[in-house]
Order: C-alpha cells, then sequence, then structure tokens
C-alpha cells in the first residue's frame, strides 16, 4: 500500500505542494488526476525519494522508498519515458539496470516479450518512437517484478492498441493483489481502468474516492480543472 500523509514540498519560497494525503490499495488501481503543473510529477517524485519532502511522509508498507531492502522488487516506476541512453540498445539497457540491481539477466527477454519489444530490443534506443520508450521504461520498472507500479502518465505516445494494452497490463497486476497508481491529467482517460480516483489541482487534493463518486459528486471540477471526457495535450 501507498499512504502519503500531509506531504508538503517547496521550491525555494513557492510551495507546490500543500499538505496532501493519498492512499493507493493493493489489488486496485488508483488514478491521480490533474490538470499541467497540478503537482502529479512532483508527488510522485516525493514518493520515490527524488525530490526531498518538508514536511509529512510518502510510504510503502510503512516505509520510505530509500528504506526499502529491495526497491526494485517492490516498486516499478516510469516517470520519464525509457530513461535509457540514446545510443544504448533496448536489450543492453535492460542488462545495465538488471546487473545493476542483482536481479538475473533471463529476466530481460521476459520483460521485452511482455512490453512487445522483442524484435526491437537489438536497436539503439533514438532510433524509438515516444511510445517504444513509453515501453522500455515500463520494462525496466517491470524487471524486479514488483508488487507496486508507480506510472507517470503512461499512455502518451502509444496507439490505440498499445492504450488497451497498458490498461490491460494495470488491470492484471492489480487483479494478482498488486497496487497500481498511474497519473493522468484527464480523468476519461481512466475511466476504463481506475478504481479510485484522487484529484489534485494547484498542489492540493480536490477530490478522492470510486471513480463514480468522484465524477458525480465533482462535476464543477470538470470546468475548473480539467477535461472529464475527451483527452487532451501532454501534461507536465
Amino acid at each position: 500500500m501507498i499512504t502519503i500523509e500531509n506531504m508538503t514540498k517547496r521550491h525555494g519560497s513557492r510551495t507546490v505542494l500543500h499538505d496532501i494525503s493519498l492512499k493507493a490499495l493493493a489489488g486496485r488501481v488508483t488514478g491521480f488526476v490533474g490538470p499541467n503543473g497540478a503537482g502529479k510529477s512532483s508527488t510522485l517524485r516525493c514518493l520515490l525519494g527524488l525530490d526531498r519532502i518538508d514536511s509529512g511522509s510518502a510510504l510503502f508498507d510503512g516505509r520510505p522508498y530509500r528504506e526499502l531492502r529491495h526497491p526494485l522488487r517492490t516498486v516499478g516506476a516510469v516517470l520519464d519515458g525509457a530513461g535509457a541512453h540514446p545510443s544504448s540498445t533496448g536489450r543492453g539497457h535492460l542488462r545495465w539496470v538488471a546487473a545493476g540491481t542483482g536481479l538475473p539477466r533471463r529476466r530481460v527477454d521476459e520483460v521485452l516479450e511482455l512490453v512487445g519489444l522483442t524484435e526491437a530490443a537489438g536497436r539503439r534506443v533514438r532510433t524509438y518512437s515516444l511510445g517504444m520508450g513509453q515501453r522500455l521504461g515500463l520494462a525496466a520498472a517491470l524487471l524486479g517484478d514488483p508488487e507496486v507500479l508507480v506510472l507517470d502518465e503512461p499512455v502518451n505516445g502509444l496507439d490505440p492498441g498499445g492504450i488497451r494494452w497498458m490498461r490491460d497490463l494495470m488491470r492484471s497486476r492489480a487483479r494478482a493483489g498488486g497496487t497500481v497508481l498511474v497519473s493522468s491529467h484527464v480523468l476519461a482517460e481512466l475511466a476504463e481502468v481506475a478504481d479510485d480516483v484522487v484529484v489534485i489541482a494547484e498542489g492540493r487534493i480536490r477530490a478522492a474516492g470510486t471513480l463514480t463518486e468522484v465524477a458525480r459528486g465533482h462535476a464543477d471540477l470538470e470546468e475548473a480543472f480539467f477535461s472529464l471526457t475527451a483527452p487532451a495535450g501532454r501534461a507536465s
């Protein structure tokens, strides 16, 4: 389970996250929704220990990310696409990640097949499309077969078939008892996959509940913060 409680983050004199709290439960897909600049990526970076929290806590089953004994076996995250050097091959990048984290080399070919990159595994990452980069980032996140997935705008760059595949993957991980926290700038993008929804705007949590509860009880958010019905451009 992911638990964030009363978390505040400042950049200099500017507060970007205001005392936010949220939970993502095992066996469920939790959608984290908000417009550009709402604080989604900042929240996820703090959760993963990439940015320092000024106050509050962000925990995985009661522990901050930096205290996890086997981080990649516990949490898989995709924040910035592939995260690979452009001159690396897809397979080479995954082998490097596996070797650096003590994961078995055989797992590389398993995740390449899982994300549909087996045929492109020998190509340089610089030749990958945006969608292929997303798939490579996901492959790296899945190397440790983690209990938790944290995904920031994972369908960016995917074609309709890829989007359906990504949704199926998230649902299957949740059905197997995993925890999935996925961000998006459009609620409708998560309508077919999310069990629970947390809405953030201007660095504050504005609504939380099941997808039905949030859509029914907070229709005012549509005009003020984001479209509830149609995907828009890429969020920050």
